[in-house]
């Protein structure tokens, strides 16, 4: 793509994961301009590594009813029941779908699908591809996009989006008075220039925010970049508070957390103290299959009552075939010293999941005409206040498959209009040991969210996060506006500006609630009320 030339489609899809590919395919095959820009390599996203599966009602024994029921009761009473019960009745067709584009589900020997259990669910139910579930679904999807002639641009990344109350401003010659997306712009990192695309559609489907924490599950690519967008573009943002916290990582002295899926305790795995004592049942009546806020506030305060940095996870108990079931967390496991069928795994907790989000309505729309956003940075009430295991890539699915109908809707009615973007003016380029200071304040950053914001809080742990982040803002919103742009600036702007959200829903919260416990308001309010948080306008 040229830096000197706009490029124009009808949608343009930011993120490369279940959500932005489902999209992608759906709205390409109703004969659309699609384009898919992705900041790492195309198959660089959480869906890559979403070990456990994919949850949906495909047996006998199971029902919608049940499904409903358990994600409810994961929620913490903050989900939206209708939509819980439209999302979930609609997963068994989706999961149609997946297999008709080539997905492989596990199954047993009598060709039946294998189904697993996970924390927070009364059947098994949930699909897998082994344990490499998330990874079986990108390839499949990415193969599917190539054939329907979407373009997919690797190294891409997205600064902002480009609405019409910007394009005014600057001047522009914009039909109407009411506000939408026009663009957005996007740092070619291989040519190190910023390129403009107009797109009457934008799809955010650019994942969570697991970056703003010391720890955590998530790629290197999980910054945040989406919230941060919407945010400055007047979005509201909803329920970030929620941070999931998933309860098992591999603990190691150089800081490597590895991710161990929690159907390896569906097949029988228990959690134990440092003094090899099962302990759950004493926190839960489902013990080591509750959910998954209850499991790591439970670690965390073993791990807190003994002084041990980690808990273990008793692999050599099971009696399935660990490397036949779990072959990726067996050989990751074996690469780091520990194997799971001689000794337990060394776990503890590590941000995992972003269950807050932009708000969107159940046809993937936001308040910002032309905006759609899908996946894990979306907020459209599934969750509540904490999401059931496998429930996110069912979620990305179905979500998908209603959001590109409307998509559809929404470009085969509009106008085309011809709009010359304002183009992009780049910042003196900085001093070099500025980007030092850039690397301590990232470090600074995530060292904060870690011990201020983490599975337990309190007013004053919140408020000394709030006042060091507003002046990582500051530093870093300032180095920003005179600075000539790149990747590392990029993110960086991106996740302080996320962790101030952060802290400002956790501060707005009066209760504990699912991933949400504060020691100041440990019981529940009388009535579950979504927070919503408007950007700070700077």
């Amino acid at each position: 793509m040229s830096a000197k030339k706009n490029k124009a489609y009808d949608l343009v899809i930011v993120g490369s994961g279940i959500a932005g590919l489902s999209f992608a395919l759906k709205v390409a095959q109703a004969g659309f301009r699609v384009a898919i820009f992705t900041k790492k390599d195309k198959a660089e996203s959480n869906t890559n590594y979403a070990q456990g599966g994919i949850a949906a009602v495909t047996s006998a024994g199971d029902d919608l009813d049940k499904h409903v029921k358990d994600t409810l009761e994961a929620g913490d009473g903050l989900c939206d029941p209708q939509v819980v019960h439209e999302i979930l009745r609609d997963g068994p067709e989706r999961i149609k779908d997946l297999i008709e584009l080539g997905v492989a589900f596990s199954s047993l020997e009598d060709g039946t699908p294998s189904l697993g259990k996970e924390g927070g669910h009364s059947e098994r139910r949930v699909l897998h591809v082994k344990d490499v579930t998330g990874k079986a679904i990108e390839d499949a999807l990415l193969a599917n996009i190539a054939k329907q002639g979407v373009e997919l641009f690797e190294h891409f990344f997205a600064i902002d989006l480009i609405t019409a109350s910007k394009a005014r401003k600057l001047g522009v010659k914009v039909k109407g008075v009411d506000d939408r997306v026009l663009g957005l712009y996007l740092y070619d990192a291989n040519k190190e220039k910023v390129v403009t695309v107009s797109a009457p559609a934008i799809l955010m489907a650019t994942g969570g925010a697991g970056q703003t924490y010391l720890y955590t599950t998530n790629p290197s690519i999980a910054t945040g970049d989406g919230l941060a967008m919407a945010s400055r573009s007047g979005l509201p943002v909803m329920n970030l508070e929620f941070m999931q916290f998933h309860p098992t990582t591999f603990h190691s002295l150089d800081g490597d957390r590895f991710l161990i899926t929690e159907a390896v305790r569906g097949e029988g795995a228990k959690l134990l103290d440092a003094k090899g004592r099962s302990f759950l049942k004493k926190y839960h009546p489902m013990a080591d299959l509750a959910p998954r806020d209850v499991v790591a506030r439970a670690i965390d305060r073993e791990m807190k009552r003994s002084g041990s940095p980690f808990v273990r996870l008793d692999t050599p108990s099971m009696k399935v075939d660990f490397p036949k079931r779990f072959p990726n967390v067996y050989q990751n496991c074996v690469k780091r010293g520990v194997d799971p069928l001689e000794r337990a795994i060394p776990v503890v907790p590590a941000a995992h999941y972003t269950c807050g989000g932009i708000p969107t309505k159940l046809d993937c729309s936001t308040n910002l005409d032309g905006l759609y956003a899908c996946g894990e940075v979306a907020c459209t009430g599934l969750h509540g206040a904490n999401r059931l295991a496998s429930n996110s890539l069912l979620e990305a699915v179905v979500m998908a498959h209603r959001g590109a109908a409307a998509v559809c809707s929404f470009l085969s009615k509009r106008k085309d209009e011809r709009i010359h973007l304002p183009d992009w003016v780049d910042g003196d380029v900085p001093a070099s040991d500025e980007r030092v200071v850039l690397s301590h304040n990232l470090d600074e950053l995530k060292r904060t969210m870690w011990d201020y914001v983490g599975i337990v809080r309190s007013t004053r742990r919140l408020e000394r996060a709030q006042s060091r982040i507003k002046n990582l803002v500051r530093e870093i919103n300032e180095y920003y506006w005179n600075a000539r742009v790149d990747l590392p600036l990029l993110e960086v702007r991106n996740l302080v500006c996320v962790a101030e959200l952060i802290v400002r829903s956790a501060l707005r919260r009066k209760e504990s609630r699912g991933l949400h416990y504060t020691l100041d308001y440990p019981d529940l309010a009388d009535t579950p009320e979504d927070t919503l948080v408007r950007p700070v306008r700077r």
